[in-house]
C-alpha cells in the first residue's frame, strides 16, 4: 500500500466525517473528490474504512457524503439521545418527529428513479402532508391484527390530532415547540437544518444535496411497508 494514498484516503474520510462537502463543485474539496474517483487504491481504502465503521457512502450531484448505517451506535443517535437533543419527553413525541422527517422525504421523493420537481416546502405544506398521510394510516384495515407498528402509529395520530395548528400568543406562533403542529414542524426543520439537510429562506425550506443523497440511498435500500402505506410507489418492497 502506498503511504501517500493512505494519507489521502484518511484526508477524504476526515473531511466527510467532519461534515465537509466533498464535491466537484467545492473548491476546497474538489481535489479530494477527483482523487477519490481517480485513484483506485484511495477509493478502496476509503470504502473499506467506511464499511468497517458501519458508515454508508451516498453520492449525488458530483458530491459524496456519509451517514451512519442502520444500528450504528457510535456515529448514529439513540432514541434517548434524540429525545434529549429535541427536548422531547415521551416516545410518542419522538415517533411523531420520525414521521415528520419521513414525510419530508416523501414530499420530494417520487419513485425509485427520480424526485418530484419541487424545490422547497413551506410549513403549511408540511402540516397538510402530515395530516393527509396520518389519515391514510387511520383505517383499521391498514395494519394486520398483530402488526407491531399499529399502536405506535395510533399514538402518533392521536397526538397530532390533539394539537392546535398554532399557539395562541403572537410571540409563540412560529416557535419550535411541542405545543402545536406548527411548533413540531419547526422543531423538525431546526433539527434537519442542524444536520445540513435543509436550509431555510423566509418561510421556505430547501433540501440540500446532502438530503437528496441520503434520501436516494434510503429509498433504494430501506423503502418498505410504511413507504407503501403512506403513499409511496406501489412496488415498494416489504
Amino acid at each position: 500500500m502506498d503511504e501517500r494514498n493512505l494519507d489521502k484516503a484518511l484526508e477524504i474520510y476526515s473531511a466527510m466525517i467532519t461534515g465537509k462537502e466533498v464535491s466537484l463543485h467545492n473548491k476546497e474539496t474538489k481535489d479530494l473528490y477527483e482523487l477519490f474517483y481517480g485513484n483506485s487504491e484511495v477509493y478502496d481504502i476509503v470504502t473499506r474504512m467506511l464499511k468497517k465503521l458501519g458508515l454508508v457512502l451516498c453520492e449525488y450531484n458530483d458530491s459524496i457524503f456519509i451517514t451512519a448505517g442502520e444500528g450504528n451506535r457510535i456515529f448514529g443517535y439513540t432514541n434517548d439521545e434524540l429525545k434529549k437533543m429535541l427536548g422531547l419527553r415521551l416516545n410518542k413525541e419522538l415517533y411523531l418527529m420520525y414521521f415528520l422527517i419521513y414525510t419530508a422525504l416523501l414530499y420530494f421523493y417520487k419513485d425509485s428513479a427520480s424526485y418530484q420537481t419541487k424545490d422547497y416546502i413551506r410549513l403549511e405544506d408540511m402540516i397538510n402532508e402530515v395530516s393527509e398521510r396520518l389519515t391514510v394510516l387511520g383505517g383499521d384495515d391498514v395494519f394486520d391484527v398483530d402488526d407491531e407498528n399499529a399502536e405506535s402509529f395510533k399514538a402518533v395520530r392521536l397526538l397530532w390530532d390533539g394539537l392546535p395548528l398554532i399557539l395562541t400568543t403572537d410571540s409563540e406562533r412560529n416557535k419550535a415547540s411541542r405545543g402545536s403542529r406548527t411548533g413540531y414542524v419547526k422543531l423538525c426543520f431546526n433539527f434537519l437544518e442542524e444536520e445540513k439537510l435543509f436550509v431555510e429562506n423566509g418561510d421556505r425550506f430547501y433540501p440540500t444535496d446532502r438530503f437528496r443523497a441520503l434520501a436516494e440511498n434510503y429509498f433504494e435500500e430501506y423503502k418498505g411497508k410504511i413507504y407503501t402505506l403512506t403513499g409511496g410507489a406501489e412496488n415498494a418492497g416489504n
